[in-house]
């Protein structure tokens, strides 16, 4: 594998802070993927979210349902490990974007109403590991190591 393509990926010298993030975001994620994926606690599984996300306008139901749902289970788990946290963090940046953008921006601020701040702190959180990198603590840590 080409050193100068995967390096700058894994590479962070955010130190141990990330890990305060990467631990709850990686679990919160994985969770809401569960539930799209699996219909894990509570949730309603590919076939019940892709008929959400299509009654939404978000076609092919089925299809995005897949998508979002990967992007939060999968990616949360790299979150979570430390593992390609950049494109990782990339990945739920722009799910989170389109997730407040279709559902939860026209009902306000409050979660309350259904409303954006719980997306925005997951984007917001997801942004910063994007920044950041893993930390000290994580599998890209491990690899960046062997890369050296």
């Amino acid at each position: 594998m080409n050193k100068q393509i995967f390096a700058p990926l894994i590479s962070s010298d955010a130190g141990f802070s990330p890990l305060a993030l990467r631990i709850p975001i990686g679990i919160i994620f994985m969770a809401h993927g569960a539930q799209k994926l699996f219909g894990a606690f509570g949730g309603y599984g590919l076939e019940g979210t892709g008929q959400w996300m299509a009654s939404i306008g978000l076609e092919p139901g089925y299809l995005m349902a897949l998508m979002a749902g990967s992007a939060e289970f999968f990616g949360g788990l790299f979150i979570l490990l430390g593992l390609l946290t950049r494109p990782a963090a990339a990945v739920l940046t722009l799910t989170m974007i389109v997730a407040i953008a279709s559902v939860h921006l026209a009902n306000g601020l409050f979660m309350a109403n259904n409303g954006y701040e719980f997306g925005l702190a997951l984007l917001a959180a997801s942004v910063s590991l994007l920044l950041s990198g893993s930390g000290n603590i994580s599998v890209d840590r491990l690899l960046s190591k062997k890369l050296a």
